[in-house]
């Protein structure tokens, strides 16, 4: 029979122990191992504390100390979007080409215009022979451009009223008048990304 010795040395080497930093609190000798920003300003440099420390810390820590309601109003609207630009879904890109055909069609910058006569009478022609759905739309309101969404809308809520189907005795033509009127009027939306 073999018999086994028992030693006290344990069979496995423990790893040397990393140092632990102490707690920045003064006096205190335990480890720190909870991180604490410094301050508003310096987000990424830290205090060390123990777990009591840190939690003493952290009570009476207030982000927001020294700034005024307007500033951290603003500060508290970035933090929803994680600090970052943003923009509603969809309105950049309908205005841009709302802009871009009013720019294309005349209606502000005449851009690419050639000399004054037949070229212009051309352009003209083009310009009236195809409108846009914008313009028709405008067409529909009475309305011509440029104009700005809140007179859209009041000119849509007159329109509404005085073609309503209700008010005309419920008439096809005043139903078929008050959905063209409500077309145009959710294009025009379209277009001005409200």
């Amino acid at each position: 029979m073999h018999s086994h010795r028992r030693t006290s040395r344990p069979l496995y080497d423990e790893p040397p122990r990393a140092h632990t930093r102490c707690c920045d609190h003064p006096g205190c000798e335990q480890a720190g191992e909870y991180r604490a920003p410094k301050s508003r300003s310096q987000l990424n440099d830290y205090y060390w504390f123990c777990l009591n420390h840190v939690r003493d810390y952290n009570k009476s820590w207030d982000y927001y100390a020294g700034m005024s309601t307007a500033e951290i109003e603003r500060e508290m609207r970035q933090d929803t979007t994680w600090q970052r630009p943003s923009w509603p879904l969809g309105k950049w890109a309908t205005q841009d080409r709302f802009l871009r055909d009013r720019v294309v069609k005349g209606f502000g910058f005449e851009f690419g215009r050639e000399s004054a006569g037949a070229a212009d009478g051309e352009a003209e022609t083009r310009r009236r022979a195809a409108p846009t759905p914008e313009m028709e739309a405008l067409a529909v309101l009475n309305l011509t451009p440029p104009v700005d969404f809140a007179r859209i809308k009041a000119r849509y809520r007159e329109l509404a009223k005085q073609h309503h189907p209700d008010i005309n005795g419920g008439t096809r033509e005043a139903e078929e008048k008050l959905k063209e009127i409500n077309h145009a009027y959710n294009t025009l939306k379209a277009c001005y990304g409200v």
